[in-house]
Order: C-alpha cells, then sequence, then structure tokens
C-alpha cells in the first residue's frame, strides 16, 4: 500500500511552541571523532512536532497517555480540505466531508512555513465539534499546533472535544494528502504519567 508521511520533521530549526521546550539534538557521541558509535540525546517538549494531546495535558482528570487506548490512532481516517477558512463550521465540514470515518483529518493549508509559529491558526466552531461527535468521530487531527486559539488560557474546544470522546491529533502535514479516506497510524510513545507524545503519523491508501 503506498504510504503517505503526514508527520512534521523534529529539528532544531522547528518553531517551538512559544515558551516551550524548543528541540534539541545532542551529538554524544561521533564517529568522526575517534567514537565506536555515534550516540545523541534528545530534548524536547513532548508537545513537539506531530502529536498527540492527553486528556490530563487540558484536564486534572483526564487520563494520562500510558493509559489511553492506542487503538484510537489507527484505522480509518478520511482527509477533509477546508483550506481558506478561518472558521471551520459544522457546514464547511459537512459539505466537504464525502464518506464520514472515526478519524477525521482536517487540512487547513495555513501553516506551511513549521520554522515560523503561527500568530492565528483556524478554529473549529462549537458545532463543528457537536457534528463530529454525532457521527461518532474518535479522534480529530489538524494541520496546526492548536484545536484552540494561540492565546486561549480556557480552551474550550480542548474540553468540548473531551466531552464527546475525541481525542486530539496535532501539528500533522497534509500538503501531501489528497481528500479522501485512508487508513491512519499515528501511534504515541508509550510515556509514563504522558501528556501528550509525538507521533511518527502515516496515511495508507
Amino acid at each position: 500500500m503506498p504510504i503517505i508521511d503526514i508527520s512534521t520533521v523534529l529539528s532544531s530549526q522547528a518553531a517551538p511552541w512559544p515558551g516551550d521546550t524548543p528541540v534539541v539534538i545532542h551529538h554524544e557521541l561521533l564517529m568522526d571523532e575517534g567514537a565506536s558509535v555515534n550516540l545523541s540525546s534528545l530534548r524536547m517538549s513532548l508537545h513537539s512536532g506531530t502529536h498527540v494531546d492527553a486528556p490530563w495535558h487540558f484536564s486534572m482528570t483526564g487520563a494520562k497517555l500510558d493509559t489511553v487506548d492506542i487503538e484510537v490512532y489507527v484505522g480509518p481516517a478520511v482527509v477533509v480540505d477546508v483550506e481558506g477558512f478561518d472558521t471551520i463550521s459544522a457546514e464547511v465540514i459537512d459539505s466537504r466531508v464525502g464518506t464520514w470515518q472515526p478519524r477525521v483529518l482536517l487540512r487547513t493549508s495555513s501553516w506551511l512555513d513549521r520554522s515560523v509559529f503561527p500568530t492565528r491558526i483556524p478554529l473549529l466552531t462549537p458545532q463543528a465539534i457537536d457534528l463530529l461527535a454525532d457521527h461518532r468521530v474518535t479522534l480529530v487531527g489538524l494541520d496546526v499546533p492548536s484545536v484552540d486559539a494561540i492565546e486561549s488560557k480556557t480552551l474550550p474546544n480542548h474540553n468540548r472535544l473531551l466531552s464527546a470522546g475525541i481525542h486530539i491529533l496535532e501539528s500533522a502535514w497534509l500538503e501531501d494528502a489528497s481528500p479522501g479516506v485512508y487508513e491512519l497510524i499515528a501511534l504515541p510513545l508509550k510515556i509514563s504519567d504522558g501528556d501528550a507524545s509525538p507521533v511518527r503519523a502515516i496515511l495508507r491508501s
């Protein structure tokens, strides 16, 4: 099956969330300096690159990452083109989704330069989240760093999605994925007490 990689590259050039820990890859040992192996360490926020949020990230009673059912992150998904909309309404999604699937990936094409963190991003309306819930969606993914406004402190969309039982995938790279139905595989690391995890997310057609 053809594979489409929808992961953002983890790199020191990638812009972190403002104030968050940037990606730092340190080469502890290098063969061209006489070591027997190349050996590196990695320091970063768990929200670096393409990642999933655990409910505990924004809810004290929410599940931590190592207790979330990983089946959420594997299975049928539909990519929906919502480019050009600052507000992603229920009407926009419903008119463009085609065939509903348990996982919905919204391609806004609004954050193409990952070295510069956006100040504004397209946002789901409450009615759009209710529509996803009505269709029994279990995961929503976007190609922007949050499902809420960058400046938001109350995170209404995060919490509305949680109440609907919908998990969150953020900062996907969907430019190479045409609208349509795929199999999504976006497995997080099994991190104890984790609030998030980077994923290597792929689509199989």
